[in-house]
């Protein structure tokens, strides 16, 4: 069964925010009282990073995975609603 890129890239998608939300149940660093930069508390650092993560996570969904169609339909209303109420 072959599937197209970009049901491969929703797929990924889906794969990448589960696993950012089995990471984000981080209770392995609770007890941990390591310094990152003499100053950051691990736990912190973790989420920071985690963070981070989660927004390429995003920008990923939003290249890999965004509808294209509803962009074009939002394309015609603009160009119809324009014409029809005199190029407002």
């Amino acid at each position: 069964m072959s599937t197209s890129p970009g049901s491969q890239g929703r797929l990924l998608v889906w794969f990448l925010v589960f696993a950012l939300f089995l990471l984000h149940q981080d209770f392995w660093w609770w007890d941990n009282r390591t310094l990152v930069l003499g100053f950051l508390p691990l736990g912190l650092f973790y989420h920071a990073v985690f963070s981070v993560a989660a927004g390429v996570v995003w920008a990923l969904a939003n290249t890999l995975a965004w509808p294209e169609h509803i962009e074009e339909w939002a394309a015609e209303g603009d160009t119809g609603a324009a014409a029809g109420k005199g190029g407002r």
